[in-house]
């Protein structure tokens, strides 16, 4: 063999090798492409069988019933108040999150007490759900849905202290439908009008819009509480943040 087909016999053997090699990283190229498409669905599927697979092999404690509290306020549904007090707050919520515990139970008795049935603020409660996201459940929503169909029957607020006094663990075991079937009738709501509601998952929209103009405020964590339309990122310092707006009018 002459030395300029060594020559083209080796230009040749490289052309190979490179068409090889590209055929290779655009078939690795479609692999990953490919993995990433369908990785969150694995993801999801297996929060939903760890999720499954905690309900079955954990028995929940029984439901706990609550003391219903008086409200002194005017009460129309999520909202709590005069319209027109000088003073608008709105948290976003979702009732397995354990801050959001911490909150209602900390914090919002507080501004109700103290600003709330003293005219002084217009309290609006929105669902916000985050917790679903981690699990790959819906356990978050059925729960919003639950308390809003008690809001048909004028126990919204009783039902959402009953959602957070149960909420042990963020865990959506803790959230099936028979427990918030339960709930209700501690309650001693019309099981049926609940029932035909809940199963309906009759509000799914309304929850819905409360979470588009969440992520359009710009909400990324619950609970998230707005004081006149600013976010106070402590909810501790909700008072505070009331009281600046209260001295500067």
């Amino acid at each position: 063999m002459s030395k300029r087909q060594e020559i083209r016999a080796r230009r040749r053997r490289e052309q190979i090798r490179n068409r090889i090699i590209i055929i290779l990283l655009v078939i690795a190229g479609a692999l990953l492409v490919a993995f990433a498409l369908i990785l969150p669905s694995i993801q999801n599927a297996t929060q939903a069988a760890n999720a499954t697979k905690t309900a079955e092999n954990f028995t929940p404690p029984p439901v706990l019933a609550i003391t219903p509290k008086v409200l002194n306020t005017k009460v129309n549904g999520t909202h709590l108040g005069d319209p027109n007090a000088p003073v608008k707050v709105d948290v976003y919520s979702d009732y397995r999150c354990s801050a959001c515990l911490g909150y209602s139970q900390n914090m919002e008795p507080v501004i109700i007490q103290n600003y709330v049935e003293t005219g002084k603020v217009y309290y609006n409660f929105h669902d916000y759900i985050v917790i679903d996201n981690h699990d790959g459940t819906d356990a978050s929503l059925r729960s919003a849905n639950a308390a809003l169909c008690a809001n048909e029957q004028g126990r919204f607020w009783d039902y959402h202290d009953t959602l957070f006094a149960n909420q042990i663990t963020e865990d959506a075991y803790l959230f099936t439908d028979a427990r918030l079937a339960t709930m209700a009738q501690n309650l001693k709501l019309d099981m049926a009008a609940f029932d035909q509601c809940f199963q309906a998952r009759k509000y799914a929209s309304d929850i819905q819009k409360d979470i588009e103009q969440a992520i359009a405020l710009g909400v990324t964590f619950t609970p998230s509480v707005f004081v006149d339309g600013a976010l106070v990122k402590n909810y501790n310092q909700v008072p505070q943040a009331i009281d600046d707006i209260l001295a500067g009018q």
